[in-house]
C-alpha cells in the first residue's frame, strides 16, 4: 500500500488555465456540475474568470467589519426572531439516524434559547444551501467545502466546530480503491472511473481535483472518467461494492461508518491521504436577532457531551469557537486555485 501526504501549498502556486485564459473551473461550469436550478439563479451575475478572493460576498450582503461574513441588517426591523428554530446537520446517508444523534443537543438548544427546535433532515447540499438562503434554516452545520458558498451566497455565519479534548480538530481527504484493485499508486488510476461526492465538497471534489491535476497531471475526461455519488457514504460503499474504481472521500465519514460497522475494513485500500482540513462548521443565519445569536452560541459552548449521541457518534468531545476568516483560509485557497468565484459584483 502506498500512502502519500498531500501538501496543500503545492498547487496554490499554479493557476493552470484552459485555452483562452479561462480557469479550469469557471463559475458557470461549476453551476453545470451542481446541476441545480435554484443555485443557477444565485450565480446569474457571475461572469468573470477571476478566481475567488477574500471578501467575496454577493451583493445582498455587507461586511462592514472585515471578517468576511455577512453583517446583520442595519435596519433592526429586518432582524429575524422566529417562534421556532430549524436545525440541520450536513447531509448524510441516513438523516433519521442523526436525528437521534443530535437529540440531546437539540434539547439543550431548546432550553438555552427558550424556543422549540425542529430537526430538518436535509437530503442534499443544494437543499441545505437553499433553505439557509431562503431563511427557512436557522442553525446548521455545513460540510467543509460548502462553507464558502454558504457564507458568500446564503448569509451563513460560522462560529463553532467540533474538536478533540486537546483542542485539535480536522479530517483528511483520502483516495480509496476496492481491496482487490490492481492500483498501487494514484497514477495507476488513469483510464479508471473515480467517484466524487458533489461539486460543493472540499475533500469529495475540489481538493482531489486540484491534487490530481497539479501533482499527477491527471484531468477529468482526458485521463479518467468521474461520477458524482452525492455523498461520501455513497462513494465509500460504491468502492467497496466495486461500482467505482476509486473515490475521494473524507476519512471522518469513513471512520464513522467503520465504528457503526456499516463497512468492512477489509473491503478497501487507501492510496492517498491529505494534510488536515477543518471539519464541519456550525453557525446561523446572518439576520437572526443578536440576542438569539448569543443564545445559540451559548448552547453550543455549554453543551455537556458526556453520555450523549454526539459523544457516541463522533470522536470529538467538544465545540470550539472558530472564525471563517482564519480557519477557512486554506479552503478559500483551494477555491482560488480552482478559479471558483461567488461574488456577483
Amino acid at each position: 500500500m502506498v500512502i502519500k501526504r498531500f501538501k496543500i501549498s503545492s498547487f496554490f502556486e499554479s493557476r493552470d488555465r484552459e485555452p483562452g485564459g479561462k480557469p479550469a473551473i469557471s463559475c458557470r461550469y461549476f453551476l453545470r456540475l451542481i446541476g441545480v436550478l435554484t443555485l443557477a439563479a444565485w450565480f446569474a451575475g457571475c461572469g468573470g474568470p477571476e478566481p475567488a478572493g477574500d471578501g467575496d460576498l454577493t451583493g445582498r450582503y455587507v461586511d462592514r467589519t472585515g471578517d468576511l461574513v455577512a453583517d446583520p441588517p442595519e435596519n433592526e426591523e429586518e432582524w429575524q426572531n422566529p417562534r421556532e428554530l430549524i436545525f440541520a446537520y450536513t447531509p448524510v446517508e441516513d438523516p433519521a439516524v442523526y436525528r437521534d444523534v443530535w437529540s440531546e443537543f437539540i434539547d439543550h438548544l431548546e432550553k438555552v434559547t427558550g424556543k422549540p427546535v425542529i430537526f430538518f433532515p436535509v437530503q442534499s447540499n443544494a437543499a441545505q444551501l437553499e433553505a439557509m438562503r431562503a431563511g427557512r434554516l436557522h442553525v446548521t452545520g455545513f460540510n467543509t467545502g460548502s462553507v464558502p458558498l454558504a457564507v458568500n451566497v446564503c448569509g451563513f455565519v460560522p462560529f463553532a466546530m467540533m474538536a478533540y479534548e486537546d483542542g485539535s480538530f480536522g479530517y483528511e481527504m483520502e483516495i480509496i480503491v476496492p481491496a482487490g484493485s490492481s492500483a498501487e499508486k494514484v497514477g495507476d488510476l488513469k483510464g479508471k472511473t473515480i467517484a466524487f461526492t458533489s461539486p460543493t465538497s472540499n475533500s469529495g471534489y475540489k481538493a482531489p481535483l486540484a491534487l490530481l491535476r497539479e501533482e499527477f497531471d491527471m484531468v477529468p475526461d482526458r485521463d479518467f472518467e468521474f461520477r458524482f455519488s452525492g455523498k461520501h457514504d455513497n462513494s465509500i460503499l460504491g468502492v467497496i461494492n466495486e461500482d467505482y474504481d476509486a473515490a475521494a472521500i473524507a476519512n471522518v465519514v469513513l471512520n464513522q461508518m467503520l465504528d457503526r460497522e456499516v463497512v468492512d475494513p477489509g473491503g478497501y485500500r487507501m492510496l492517498y491521504r491529505s494534510d488536515t482540513f477543518p471539519t464541519t462548521a456550525y453557525g446561523y443565519g446572518y439576520n437572526l436577532h443578536p440576542d438569539l445569536k448569543e443564545k445559540i452560541e451559548e448552547a453550543f459552548f455549554t453543551f455537556d457531551w458526556e453520555d450523549t449521541g454526539l459523544q457516541r457518534e463522533f470522536s470529538e468531545e467538544k465545540f470550539i469557537p472558530i472564525t471563517y476568516k482564519e480557519h477557512w483560509e486554506i479552503i478559500r485557497q483551494v477555491d482560488r486555485a480552482e478559479g471558483i468565484t461567488y461574488s456577483d459584483r
